[in-house]
């Protein structure tokens, strides 16, 4: 059941919650049972925070699906999905320990200024106990500051950038999603493999937190098996038309580019390489190749055809056969009409891990939340087995490495897996340089009021 973000429920009397940083109505403060925006009566709400408007809507739209079927199956309606694969099988449809869940929506905008506006409202409006969403990293990492001061458990959506689980990492956060060091140390070998270790490559790179850490991961792990970065170049998240760009690269020296885009900048940036003829040139007698390294089929659906052949790396696909997977494409594709996407998937799945936390802890509290999160184990959600690790909240996994298919049989089935990279080859220490150094650490959970 949604309920608007703008909904009141009692007078707004102000007051400062002890170490918050922020200032909250006073029904808000929840003093008697210690923590913020305590759910009391028989719902809980959760806010849902995703891109409505900008370059990643289309990904907001299909994550803001996820969530609601993931509110469906938690309140016991629909074929329960996940619920039945779920290796903890603690939930079981009764809602969040008995309480049914709510939902409220914002628009990020893929803002981060907006992201946390909207933020704000769901927590000192509606009294949401649990912020999730966003599918860009800016937005990721500033809500996730915004929750840590409120005291609120935040559940990221879709961010991949090494920052949030890295140096901006925090004790009331928690990701699901890959990050940026995973997919260059799963794409590495395989672009060696398929294009050898004498390459030159040129980044086109968004310009910020995201962009720059995908970048980074790609360069490292492609100069360590022998590629050369001629160039990399930041471009605006704002832009649509990527020419002026593309029309250099020719000229570079470089006989790779290495698209560090997402969303509609990478649709919008892909067209231009190809019509710029990226695709049929040769470069240093070898013959040009255009690498994504953060794939989704939202991507290559705006793509098509020219994604036909080309190699990156995705934190999911609806094809994988195994139980969770299946489930949940049946779920969602009955309720929608077509598979999900790889935001849909990590964010249906973090609904349900907080739900199945919160449970497992037998409490709303922040700190308890994340005391069930931390180091806990699980399977059956369609990445195999997979842990949160205590020191840095990001889940480990295996990752996929896919490829624009050449002959797909239907309009949604437009990229291959081509590699499951296990998640040892992907695993990293929490104090790894790209991830903050040693000065990286979460700092001490906050339960708000």
């Amino acid at each position: 059941m949604s309920k608007s973000n703008f909904t009141r429920r009692g007078v707004l009397k102000t007051g400062a919650v002890a170490g918050a940083g922020l200032t909250l109505p006073t029904y808000l403060r929840a003093q008697d049972s210690g923590f913020t925006n305590a759910p009391t009566g028989d719902t809980v709400t959760l806010g849902f925070n995703v891109p409505q408007s900008g370059p990643y809507a289309d990904e907001g739209a299909d994550e803001l699906r996820a969530y609601e079927l993931a509110v469906e199956h938690l309140n016991g309606e629909g074929d329960g999905g996940m619920l039945n694969t779920f290796s903890s099988q603690a939930l079981d449809g009764t809602g969040i320990m008995g309480k049914k869940v709510e939902y409220v929506t914002g628009d990020t905008q893929t803002k981060s200024d907006a992201a946390r506006a909207s933020a704000r409202s769901m927590i000192e409006k509606d009294g949401a106990v649990m912020i999730t969403g966003g599918s860009s990293s800016g937005v990721a990492v500033a809500v996730q500051a915004l929750c840590q001061e409120a005291g609120i458990i935040f559940m990221a959506g879709l961010t991949h950038s090494n920052d949030t689980t890295g140096k901006d990492r925090k004790a009331n956060g928690f990701r699901h999603f890959f990050n940026s060091y995973m997919s260059g140390a799963a794409l590495a070998p395989v672009l060696a493999s398929e294009y050898g270790t004498d390459r030159k490559a040129y980044h086109l790179t968004a310009d910020y937190n995201w962009g720059y850490t995908t970048e980074e991961a790609v360069r490292s792990s492609t100069e360590a098996m022998g590629w050369e970065t001629v160039n990399a170049v930041k471009t605006p998240l704002t832009q649509t038309d990527f020419s002026s760009y593309i029309s250099p690269v020719l000229n570079s020296g470089a006989d790779v580019l290495v698209l560090n885009h997402y969303g509609g900048n990478m649709v919008n940036s892909l067209t231009n390489a190809v019509q710029f003829g990226l695709r049929e040139a040769e470069a240093n007698g070898k013959n040009f190749e255009i690498v994504v390294p953060l794939y989704s089929r939202l991507m290559a659906s705006g793509a098509g055809a020219n994604v036909k052949g080309i190699y990156g790396s995705t934190n999911w696909h609806w094809s994988l056969q195994d139980e969770g997977s299946q489930a949940f494409v049946r779920s969602f594709g009955e309720k929608y009409g077509f598979p999900p996407s790889q935001a849909a998937h990590t964010c249906y799945v973090q609904t349900l891990l907080y739900a199945d936390a919160v449970t497992r802890a037998g409490s709303f509290a922040p700190c308890a939340v994340g005391e069930a999160l931390e180091g806990f184990e699980f399977d059956g959600l369609g990445n195999g087995p997979t842990l949160y690790r205590a020191e840095d909240h990001q889940c480990f996994k295996d990752v996929l490495v896919v490829r624009g298919k050449e002959n797909p049989q239907s309009e949604f089935d437009l990229l291959e897996v081509v590699e499951v990279t296990p998640v040892d080859q992907v695993t990293y220490a929490p104090d790894h340089p790209q991830m903050g150094g040693a000065d990286a650490t979460l700092g001490t959970c906050n339960n708000g009021a």
